[in-house]
């Protein structure tokens, strides 16, 4: 009989302070971090993304953070496999993986839930890109909206990736993208997964998303945003997260820093609600409050030893 890879799971809205409670757990049970954020997968980019500081991998190996050139999309069943290797990897060092990030569809991915989608013809693609340069975000988001409305409520409408993704599958396949969810890959591994998640109300998380926009703005951000465009266009995969569309228009001159920051914290104040009911939904979560380490610590030894680990 093959024993269960035992995993910690983190999970919560942007600005929860996950990458701290990651650390913390990592240090107190051997465990190695990888990355489960769609955002933090890009190079080039580590202020706009919040991705962890030199110094805070250099407390223990950290995984996937920066290494996927900004053109290359990263679709969730593909990021996965290489999550899912990363694990089997630490887990063979006899150390314990820490999933930590706020990307609610990779989670699902790597623990089961996303069934493997057919490669999408070439010219579907294409077709549905056409169409976007074509009509817009608004018009895209509408269409999803009527193909496929459990999806549409759950990204936003100016994110090209993931709304022409779920175009793309659902003209290639006739399904809709959220049917591929549910259904379940039989090839995923077989975790004992702790489900950790951070969590605060939104009138205390939002001041804390404002002074981290003003750091990230002030700290390398837009910076790191003009370097990008001088090699890739506004809309590659990398630079269409939230902070990215909102920089690229101030360095066009279509608005000032203060009006930048300000947009940039109502879109994020919007993903982190999303990211709230997405995380909701997700059963066995154990709640805690951002600074609560010694909970999450207690919540982690409990079911090791309840695995015998």
């Amino acid at each position: 009989m093959v024993s269960k890879i035992q995993v910690v799971c983190l999970l919560g809205a942007t600005g929860t302070g996950k990458t701290a409670a990651a650390i913390a757990l990592a240090a107190a049970f051997g465990g190695e971090v990888v990355n489960v954020d769609s955002r933090q997968v890009y190079a080039g980019i580590p202020v706009l993304t919040a991705q962890p500081t030199q110094q805070e991998q250099a407390v223990c190996p950290h995984h996937l953070y920066g290494d996927t050139p900004l053109d290359v999309p990263v679709a969730a069943g593909d990021f996965a496999v290489r999550a899912r290797a990363a694990a089997a990897a630490i887990a063979a060092r006899a150390r314990l993986p820490v999933f930590v990030g706020g990307t609610g569809l990779y989670f699902r991915a790597i623990l089961g839930g996303l069934a493997p989608i057919p490669a999408i013809p070439p010219e579907v693609r294409a077709g549905i890109l056409a169409d976007w340069q074509r009509l817009g975000s608004a018009a895209m988001h509408a269409r999803l909206v009527a193909a496929d409305p459990d999806y549409a409520g759950r990204i936003a409408p100016a994110d090209r990736q993931r709304v022409t993704r779920a175009l793309e599958v659902h003209a290639a396949t006739g399904r809709a993208f959220s049917d591929w969810h549910r259904q379940g890959d039989p090839d995923a591994p077989d975790y004992d997964a702790v489900m950790l998640g951070l969590s605060l109300p939104m009138e205390e998380l939002l001041p804390r998303l404002a002074r981290r926009i003003e750091q990230m703005a002030c700290g390398g951000a837009v910076e790191e945003v003009r370097e990008a465009l001088s090699r890739y266009p506004a809309d590659v995969p990398g630079l269409t997260g939230i902070g990215g569309p909102e920089i690229t228009a101030h360095l066009a001159g279509r608005s000032n820093l203060k009006e930048t920051r300000e947009a940039w914290l109502s879109n994020t104040r919007s993903y982190a609600k999303r990211q709230m009911t997405w995380f909701r939904k997700e059963p066995d979560v154990a709640w805690f409050a951002p600074d609560d380490y010694a909970g999450c610590i207690a919540a982690v030894a409990r079911r090791l030893a309840e695995s015998g680990l």
